[in-house]
């Protein structure tokens, strides 16, 4: 039998590798390295909407404070943008569509257009959620599966490279 690199035969192949009937072996990721398998719903699996509730509220006390991005923000409504912000961050992560239901498809990009997201604006806005993030004390796999996001999203809503 031959070996391929590694020292592996083609019949013993990694997890996640191709089994020699040709299935593909599953891997499956856990929450440490021999912790529970993570499956199922990251919203319920994460604590539902207090977790989410947290982060937005932790979050939007960071940006009060910050005079960049305070006036990207409605005055008489923080209130309402927190419960926006929650209710988006729970539809995407598993939780109800109320979010949907109540404001119809989410359109990041449109609604945020009015508003001059600059890298500036951006690394504000990571700084606090990261802050929002930390404050949650997740797991590490789901702490970087919610964090992976944001950063993402964050990074997507920049619409100008103008100070």
């Amino acid at each position: 039998m031959t070996e391929r690199p590694g020292g592996r035969s083609p019949d013993s192949q990694p997890p996640g590798g191709e089994s020699p009937g040709g299935q593909v072996n599953p891997v499956t990721l856990r929450v440490s390295e021999h912790g529970e398998a993570a499956t199922g719903n990251f919203y319920e699996k994460v604590g539902g909407r207090p977790t989410f509730e947290k982060l937005v509220r932790h979050f939007y006390a960071g940006i009060e404070s910050d005079p960049v991005l305070l006036p990207m923000y409605p005055p008489d409504d923080l209130e309402g943008a927190i419960q926006r912000l929650t209710g988006f961050l729970e539809q995407y992560w598993g939780g109800p569509a109320t979010y949907s239901e109540q404001r119809g498809h989410p359109r990041l990009r449109m609604r945020h257009l009015p508003f001059r997201v600059n890298p500036d604006a951006r690394d504000r806005w990571l700084s606090h959620m990261r802050s929002a993030v930390d404050a949650l004390e997740l797991s590490p796999l789901d702490d970087a599966t919610l964090w992976g996001y944001l950063d993402r999203a964050a990074h997507a809503m920049v619409n100008t490279f103008e100070e």
